[in-house]
């Protein structure tokens, strides 16, 4: 017997629990919904839900008093990301966005992540500079960091003993900008303009550990010791051959094994630095781990990988997705967070994935976004409280023309555009969608 549907609109503001939403005010492939219909489970999905839309249609004839914790809700049915070339697919992994990341309240930021730092006085960081101000450093920060990443590479290449001195004090800088408010710094190194594939790497992976760690609430110390692993952390590829190193295709497994070699190469040169700080040999040592023992080179599972190293093999795996490679494009930063949440306790811990997602937001700084108005924006920093509405800069008009000058909007404030409709983020966009260049884009802060 077929079921018989009885479809009603409602408007967002008077949605209930028990309610099916079984039609949205818009088409499902242009919103960050997977599933086509899901239950409202409590208030936070009704606010999931009106982050999104102005109205739906709830089918009355399965509407249920307690939805029980195995049927979809609007928070499991939520798509961290959403491409306009490449709608997702049925068979994608369900993201619970809006209960681990979206909605999380302050107090349980840190739960589920002590057990990874035993001993350790966590701290929760708050931001003490906004990111406008906290730019107008990042500008002077980055470029500064990135030069001496390039010096260290270079001197390496020489067979140069590394100056921890000089390395600690690079880092300084970048670590204080990051723990006053993080997006500065990753804004001024996502949209650094390509120069060398091994500084860049190294760069944001050093800014991403320090912002990773700062969302764990590791101390200022700790902090620095990420900074520099991820400075150091493939400085042996340096010493490789540059046939296997710039290859522009995918290597062989012969030329796959010597590549490997990398991570001991690294250790032979923290060595010979006197370097002996656990922490920077872990994250060193082990960023090719993996939770479930497929990685390299001691094939480490579980907690048999130092928290430090896991810390590297997150970052590492984030960087090589969303960074550029001669043989493969990159992809967006919302895909690169998807991708991330399939490998939850596969090659990740699942806490430290969703740590990394809170940290870097559900739309990443640096992510192109097309908003319900029709307009094409990017992402510039994030709203620590609702995570599905940054602060962003409009660059196409909903014609998708040049704007003359980008407009910034904090999204958690400006719910509506110029004509009374809401205004929300409804699409993840390819980093090139439109025929952008971001890494030409010049925005007046």
């Amino acid at each position: 017997m077929h079921k018989t549907i009885k479809k009603v609109r409602v408007e967002c503001e008077d949605l209930m629990v028990g309610m099916f939403v079984c039609e949205l005010d818009r088409p499902w492939l242009d919103s960050p919904f997977l599933l086509q219909g899901f239950y409202i489970k409590d208030d936070e999905d009704i606010d999931t839900v009106r982050d999104i839309c102005d109205y739906v249609f709830v089918d009355k004839a399965v509407e249920r008093n307690v939805v029980s914790s195995n049927l979809p809700t609007a928070s499991s049915a939520l798509l961290l990301s959403r491409s306009v070339s490449k709608p997702a697919k049925a068979k994608t992994r369900l993201s619970r966005a809006a209960d681990e990341q979206v909605k999380r309240k302050p107090a349980d930021s840190l739960q589920g992540i002590k057990d990874f730092f035993p001993g350790k006085a966590l701290t929760r960081y708050t931001d003490s500079a906004s990111w406008r101000e906290e730019s107008r450093v990042a500008r002077k920060v980055i470029p500064e960091l990135y030069d001496i990443i390039a010096r260290v590479m270079l001197a390496s290449m020489d067979a140069a003993p590394l100056d921890m001195e000089k390395l600690k004090r690079a880092v300084e800088p970048m670590v204080a900008s990051v723990i006053r408010n993080p997006d500065a710094c990753l804004w001024s190194t996502v949209m650094k303009p390509p120069a060398d594939m091994n500084y860049d790497s190294a760069l944001r992976a050093t800014v991403y550990a320090v912002v990773l760690g700062r969302q764990l609430g590791l101390p200022k110390q700790d902090l620095r010791s990420l900074a520099i692993g991820g400075l150091l952390f493939d400085i042996g590829k340096l010493r490789l051959d540059d046939k296997i190193l710039y290859a522009e295709r995918r290597l062989t497994s012969q030329e796959m094994a010597i590549m490997q070699r990398h991570v001991e190469v690294a250790m032979q040169i923290l060595k010979r630095a006197g370097i002996t700080d656990p922490d920077i040999i872990d994250f060193v040592a082990h960023h090719h781990e993996r939770l479930d023992g497929s990685g390299y080179p001691q094939g480490l599972a579980g907690d048999l990988i130092p928290p430090f190293g896991r810390i590297a093999g997150l970052v590492d795996c984030y960087n090589a997705i969303t960074g550029s490679r001669k043989y493969a494009s990159s992809r967006s930063p919302a895909e690169a967070i998807n991708q991330l949440y399939k490998l939850k306790d596969v090659h990740f811990h699942a806490d430290l994935i969703d740590e990394f997602i809170q940290a870097i937001g559900v739309y990443p700084v640096g992510a192109l976004v097309e908003l319900s108005s029709g307009e094409v924006a990017i992402v510039v920093a994030q709203s620590r409280s609702r995570r599905l509405r940054p602060m962003i800069a409009v660059l196409l008009d909903r014609d998708k023309n040049r704007v003359a000058e980008s407009r910034y909007i904090k999204l958690e404030e400006v719910t509506h555009s110029d004509d009374g409709r809401k205004l929300d983020i409804v699409k993840n966009l390819e980093p090139n969608a439109y025929g952008m260049d971001l890494l030409r884009l010049k925005l007046k802060h």
